[in-house]
């Protein structure tokens, strides 16, 4: 059976894929200027993942082992399409913004390996979830990265979020702080690297603490039959 819980924890923390299996770095580090370019870029990448993920467990059975990979890449190329064709009608602001990184999701490697390493091997449903569990990651970390840039660069966050979610949000910006002389290097691509590397180490950290936690209670026990026994 399925472990949701499981997935929950492989997509959200433990196997990230932007933070753990470092994929789709090029789109993630280029548009992250601001927050609502991550949540775009985000979301787009989600669908994306959701609906090749279950196509590709539908199709799983009947596709032959040797041409798998071309066949994903359809798959993948054809949702893509799907989605940028949604962006360009609806929120045709923000597809300008994003620009080329949207069609660029099909060479995504985050897309391509959950299609092999998990929805050819799985049903459908668990096949979605799995696609929506790494989505969400994969736009947790667009979303901070940019809120962190926009902040530090611009004073702002939520700027543009009428380019994603129309006129009535026009008056969501933020205004944190006004200054003359703007922390350009965070809205720069060098930015981008060096919030990236601050999120790996707090993602580090963090793992590290929690195995030091895991580990405590057999070093005690451990420590413990040591003294009995001499």
């Amino acid at each position: 059976m399925t472990d949701y819980r499981d997935l929950s924890l492989q997509g959200l923390w433990k196997n990230n894929p932007a933070l753990v299996q470092l994929l789709g770095l090029c789109p993630l580090l280029a548009v992250t200027a601001t927050f609502i370019n991550g949540l775009g870029l985000g979301i787009a990448t989600t669908l994306v993942l959701i609906g090749s993920n279950v196509t590709v467990s539908l199709v799983r059975n009947v596709v032959r082992n040797e041409i798998r990979i071309p066949v994903f890449v359809m798959i993948i190329a054809a949702f893509v399409t799907i989605v940028q064709l949604l962006m360009n009608a609806y929120t045709y602001d923000l597809y300008l913004a994003l620009g080329i990184f949207i069609p660029l999701i099909v060479t995504n490697c985050a897309i391509i390996g959950r299609a092999e390493a998990f929805a050819s091997k799985n049903p459908p449903l668990a096949a979605a979830y799995d696609g929506i569990m790494m989505g969400l990651g994969f736009t947790a970390v667009l979303v901070i990265l940019g809120g962190m840039r926009e902040i530090l660069g611009a004073g702002t966050l939520f700027a543009g979020a009428d380019r994603l979610f129309g006129s009535v949000a026009k008056h969501w910006t933020i205004t944190l702080f006004a200054t003359e002389n703007p922390f350009i290097l965070a809205i720069l691509p060098p930015g981008a690297f060096l919030g990236m590397g601050l999120l790996i180490a707090v993602k580090n950290t963090i793992d590290a603490k929690l195995a030091s936690k895991e580990k405590a209670p057999a070093v005690k026990a451990e420590r413990a039959r040591v003294t009995a026994e001499s």
